[in-house]
Formats: structure tokens, sequence, C-alpha cells
């Protein structure tokens, strides 16, 4: 099974309304086994993560109140990717480009004043 990023607004009565998703590709997000042991991983946490580690054992859901917190923890991340993946047991590019979807996802949640549920 794989996880998927989503990009969602809040509706008139507070549920998530998810906005039409880009190809399916584009909105992989990873293996279910990378919750532990890349998103959720030891190595993640050290560096300070805050929110992929929530992805060990649940999904992630980044409220627009968050988004800008998230997106910096993103670029904080970035330059750490090679290393959390050899760490994690998974390819550097398969990684870099499941990132890359959820950077995507987040800037366009950003832009339309919504968040994003990564599951």
């Amino acid at each position: 099974m794989s996880l998927l990023v989503h990009t969602f607004v809040h509706d008139s009565d507070g549920g998530h309304d998810f906005l039409e998703d880009p190809d399916h590709g584009d909105t992989l997000a990873g293996f279910e086994n990378t919750r532990s042991r890349l998103w959720g991983s030891e190595g993640l946490k050290a560096l300070g993560c805050r929110f992929f580690p929530r992805l060990d054992g649940d999904d992630l859901y980044v409220e627009r109140n968050e988004i800008d917190d998230f997106i910096a923890e993103c670029e904080a991340l970035r330059p750490h990717l090679d290393r959390l993946a050899d760490g994690g047991g998974c390819d550097a590019d398969h990684v870099t480009a499941r990132f890359a979807n959820i950077v995507t996802a987040a800037l366009r949640a950003k832009a339309e004043g919504g968040g994003i549920v990564v599951r």
C-alpha cells in the first residue's frame, strides 16, 4: 500500500473538502513501511522535525495555521534527504521524488488557504 498526499480546504461545517488531485504519481508520498523507517525515523527526529514523525503510527494532518511551519520543516530537511534515505533503506531518488510531491502539495495548500494530509 502507498502513502498518498492530498490537499484540502475546510468546508463551511469545518470538515475537509479535498481539492482535485494532480496525476496519481504526483500524490505518492512513499510506501506504507516508510511511515516508520523514513518519515518517523530516529534520524529525522534528531533533526528536530515535528511534523513528519507523526506518520509513525498515524496519518499526518497539517492544518492551514501550521502550513508555514511545515514548509519551513521541509526546507530544513531537504539537505538531509540522501542520508535519511540511506538510513531508512530507501532509494534516494525515490525519497526525493516523494518528498517533492509532499512539498508541492504543501505549497498548493498555502496558496489555497488549506492544509494537507498524508495517509
